[in-house]
Formats: structure tokens, C-alpha cells, sequence
């Protein structure tokens, strides 16, 4: 046997050991992994707002402390909002529940000619053996509803103190990045830092605005309804509608068109016409403006986009993919390279030959190869 045969089995399953190992790790950190990336995503978006409020004399972290406590106060103020309009929803729902009960059971019996009776059916809804397997098996789902919750309260503080120590020390960062790398290098990283800071930030204002300005809208249609929570509704119309992407438009109409529904059939309609109605309006008339700057990308391109940030992390990567999209079409759009392009009729979606010549081809087809053209007659 060689003698170099044991050594380089030996440093084969030295290999295999360290990637089995190296794979163990990564999957074991891939939760830590993304959280550091929603970080850096929401530190580069509070970025702008930080360098304003620094370059006007106060430190950076006292700067990046106030926008995250504008963030917390604003987030906090929705929640609760929203969790006072579930309530006095469900209230409503516990204290109508006889007489709503009362109408059901008055059309079966109407319907089906039965002589049901309320108090039998309420006796034996409370009796019944899947009622009680329901409660029990509630009672033993409270456990991991509330595991699911810390752990998504521990995630979160996992996030917050990421995101502010990214933009609290974010020249510090740059610094110790760039201080590994030649000169040249290090032009082209800040460029991309500065692009990304451009076009997340941009994407987070734009939408801002845009849901500042739905909300604004649906508001006024709401109050002039009588429909009851409108402020609340219409704060979840503009941040659902605009920080969802594709589909929170459908998820921000539907709770209020169910609540007007409640108040009036047809009121639940007019807000249906008017979500439509305002959609276009948005799509057409006012995203064009306000992220023509931002993040002007192609609707197909960001459709696609999300699609693929959401198959590779979920919802994280479904908030995320448009700014990192962006940001990779502006880095790579100032160096490719482009060139006038010819004034050719087919660029513009004409053909190029005209429809005599297409009918004269088609003639001279018809003929057959065997018969002289006419100008050779």
C-alpha cells in the first residue's frame, strides 16, 4: 500500500467531517442568519433619517434612538387601535349572537318546515362531545400560542437591537469594511452601501406616503358611510395595502367592506367600488410619480421578485425583495454598459416590410417555382 494512501483517506474523511460539521452550523444559525439580514434591511431604511438628524449636531446614536422610538410609538399606537376595534367587534358579535342565532333558526324552520327551538339548540351545542374536545384541545393549544409568541417577541428584540447597532454604527461598520480592502475596492463597496441607502430608504418613505395618503381617502369615504372605526380602518387600509406586497390591496379592502357589510349591504359595496376605483388611481396616476426616483423598477419585474423572495424566505423575503431588487438594478445599471439603439421599425413593434410585399410574396407562392414572374413575361 503507498504510503500516501492512509494519510489522504484520513484528510478525505478529515473533509467530510468539517463540511458534515460547516452544514450542521449553518443550518443551526439560519434563523440568526436571517434576522441579521431583516436588520441590515431596516437599518439601511432609518439610514436617511439618521445622517439628517446627525448632520444637524446630534449624536448618532441619540438620532437613531428617537427614530426607533417614533417606529415603536407608531407600531404600539396600531396595535392598540386595532386590538379596541377587535374588541368592541367581538363584543358586538358575543351580545348579537341570540338574535343573529334567533334568524337562523326562524329560516331553517321556515325553509325546511322543522320546529327547531333556540334553547334546545344552545343545550345541545353546550353538550356535545366536539364542543368539548374543541375546548380541550384550546386549552392545550394556549401552551404553544404562547411559546409562538415569545418566541416571536424574543425574535423581534433580536431584530431591533441588530437594526439599531447597523445604523448607530454604521460609518464605524463601513470603516472596518472597507479597512480589508484595496482603494479601488472600496469606491465600489460604498458606492453599493450609498445605493442601497437610496433605494430602501426610498421604498420605505414612498410607501409611507402612499399609505399615508390611502389611508387619508378611505377615511373620508368611511366617515361619510357611518361606518364605525374609520380611523382604524382606514390606518390598516394604507399600511396592509402598501407594505403587503400583490396581495394586501385584496387583505386591506376586505376588513372594512365586512364591517360596512354589518351596517349596510350596500355600503359594503361602495367600498368595494371605491378600493377598485382608487387602486387604478394609485397604480396609474400616483406610484409612477412617487417612486419614479426611488425604486423605478418594471411591475414584472417586482411581481417576480416577490415571488422569489417569498419562496426563499417567506414573508421576510416578500418585504424585502423589492429594495434589494432595485438596489441590484441601480448597482449594476451604472456599469453595464449601453448603446444607442438603431432606428429600426421593428424596435418600435412595426414590421418591416409592408403588407404589398407580404401579398406579392404570397402570389408569386401561388404561381409555383416553375412559372415566370410577370415582369418577365
Amino acid at each position: 500500500m503507498p504510503r500516501w494512501l492512509p494519510r489522504a483517506m484520513v484528510l478525505a474523511l478529515a473533509l467530510i467531517a468539517c463540511f458534515q460539521l460547516g452544514s450542521w452550523a449553518f443550518h443551526q444559525v439560519t434563523g440568526l442568519l436571517i434576522n441579521v439580514l431583516i436588520a441590515f434591511f431596516m437599518a439601511l431604511a432609518v439610514e436617511p433619517a439618521v445622517s439628517w438628524m446627525a448632520a444637524r449636531g446630534l449624536r448618532r446614536g441619540l438620532a437613531t434612538f428617537l427614530v426607533f422610538l417614533g417606529v415603536l410609538i407608531a407600531g404600539a399606537g396600531f396595535v392598540v387601535l386595532m386590538g379596541s376595534m377587535l374588541a368592541g367587534q367581538i363584543v358586538d358579535m358575543v351580545e348579537d349572537f341570540p338574535k343573529y342565532l334567533d334568524q337562523v333558526i326562524n329560516w331553517i324552520n321556515e325553509t325546511f318546515h322543522t320546529e327547531l327551538n333556540r334553547v334546545e339548540v344552545q343545550d345541545s351545542l353546550l353538550h356535545s362531545d366536539w364542543l368539548q374536545k374543541y375546548v380541550q384541545n384550546s386549552a392545550s393549544g394556549v401552551l404553544d400560542v404562547s411559546g409562538q409568541v415569545l418566541g416571536g417577541l424574543f425574535q423581534l428584540l433580536t431584530i431591533t437591537l441588530f437594526s439599531f447597532y447597523f445604523a448607530a454604527d454604521g460609518p464605524r461598520l463601513r470603516r472596518a469594511l472597507c479597512s480589508v480592502l484595496p482603494p479601488a475596492k472600496q469606491a465600489e463597496v460604498l458606492r453599493a452601501w450609498e445605493i442601497a441607502v437610496d433605494k430602501t430608504g426610498g421604498y420605505l418613505y414612498s410607501r409611507g406616503l402612499m399609505a399615508l395618503i390611502s389611508g387619508i381617502a378611505h377615511y373620508i369615504l368611511l366617515q361619510a358611510l357611518g361606518v364605525p372605526y374609520a380611523p382604524v380602518l382606514a390606518v390598516w387600509v394604507g399600511l396592509v395595502s402598501q407594505f403587503i406586497p400583490t396581495i394586501g390591496t385584496y387583505l386591506a379592502g376586505a376588513l372594512p367592506m365586512l364591517i360596512a357589510f354589518t351596517v349596510d349591504p350596500w355600503y359594503a359595496l361602495w367600498v368595494l367600488i371605491f378600493v377598485v376605483v382608487y387602486q387604478q388611481f394609485e397604480n396609474y396616476m400616483l406610484q409612477p410619480k412617487l417612486t419614479a426616483k426611488t425604486v423605478d423598477i418594471h411591475p414584472a419585474v417586482a411581481f417576480g421578485s416577490v415571488i422569489a423572495g417569498t419562496a426563499l424566505l417567506g414573508a421576510v423575503g416578500a418585504l424585502i425583495a423589492i429594495p434589494a431588487v432595485a438596489t441590484l438594478q441601480a448597482f449594476l445599471g451604472a456599469y453595464v454598459k449601453r448603446y444607442d439603439v438603431t432606428d429600426d421599425p421593428r424596435v418600435h413593434g412595426h414590421r418591416k416590410r409592408s403588407g404589398a410585399s407580404i401579398l406579392a410574396r404570397a402570389r408569386r407562392a401561388l404561381r409555383g417555382p416553375n412559372q415566370p414572374h410577370s415582369e418577365e413575361q
